[in-house]
């Protein structure tokens, strides 16, 4: 929180009021980050970007998961939580012969996780406005 109350002093924004309103922050920025990642590794690779797979612990926040499908445009598919020690059995598993490719990896992912796809609902104008308020227009 100090560090965010530092930020916010040095850019001339407003202090989030309680201990809700700067986890609100904290994943509203996150949202913002990963719209403008996406956006740069589809200006760099020239190619459309149709979802956003988000993995790992945050993929258990639907909240987060809900701001970056409507910062995005973008569909989100959140899910596995625990997609490194998933990968790593399937990196091995692939390494004896247990799974013939990647295809058939992600089959075996889609059959065997809980995925959530959240769908964006918001204004991407209010999104464009903050990216743009923020510096990552």
């Amino acid at each position: 929180p100090a560090r965010l109350a530092e930020h916010c002093a040095r850019t001339g924004q407003h202090l989030p009021e309680d201990q809700g309103a700067v986890v609100r922050c904290i994943l509203e920025s996150l949202a913002l980050a990963h719209r403008h990642t996406l956006f740069q590794a589809a200006h760099l690779t020239g190619r459309a970007i149709r979802a956003v797979h988000l993995v790992g612990g945050g993929s258990r926040n639907a909240l987060l998961c809900r701001l970056t499908a409507d910062a995005t445009g973008l569909p989100v598919i959140a899910g596995p939580a625990e997609a490194t020690a998933i990968g790593n059995i399937l990196v091995q598993a692939r390494t004896h012969g247990l799974v013939e490719d990647r295809g058939a990896m992600r089959r075996l992912v889609a059959r065997t996780q809980r995925l959530r796809r959240y769908e964006p609902a918001g204004d991407i104008r209010a999104w464009d406005a903050a990216a743009a308020r923020v510096g990552l227009a």
